[in-house]
């Protein structure tokens, strides 16, 4: 199963986005042998400002797969439920899995509806390029979770 995390806007270069890509690389690796990945790491940049331009693009990037939508009143999961929601779509025969992290202003309701299901972070709002990072890390330690690795400790 492919996974992808789309976010609005540009990661830029700084230490968020070079944590971001290590952590992608990691999952892309070490999620080979699970089915699992590659991880990429789209950003989304629309041509006009507002959460509806945004949601044409994520929509439109999402097409055919099951998509996260990355929002502060989604469910928050422990590390090992997201690790085990992660399989259930991979084990369901999910082809494609797609993360959207929404532009400052949150996903407009339409990517909400289209979701498959939604993820929080816990009530606060946190800045793109930290959420981004991570949602890389936390697809990672699914992976290293599902695949017994001593990563992840509870």
């Amino acid at each position: 199963m492919k996974i992808s995390i789309l976010a609005i806007g540009k990661p830029g270069r700084g230490p968020e986005a070079t944590l971001a890509a290590d952590y992608a690389q990691r999952a892309t690796l070490s999620g080979r042998a699970l089915g699992l990945g590659p991880l990429d790491l789209i950003d989304l940049d629309p041509r006009k400002p507002g959460k509806a331009p945004e949601a044409e693009l994520i929509l439109a990037s999402a097409e055919g797969a099951h998509l996260i939508a990355c929002d502060e009143r989604g469910k928050a999961y422990s590390s090992r439920a997201f690790a085990d929601h992660i399989a259930g779509l991979r084990d369901r025969g999910e082809r494609r899995l797609v993360f959207a992290i929404g532009g400052a202003d949150g996903l407009d309701p339409s990517v909400l509806a289209a979701a498959g299901s939604t993820l929080a972070f816990g009530p606060q709002t946190w800045p793109h390029a930290l959420a981004r990072a991570m949602l890389a890390e936390q697809v990672y330690r699914a992976v290293t979770i599902l695949a017994g690795s001593p990563y992840h400790r509870d």
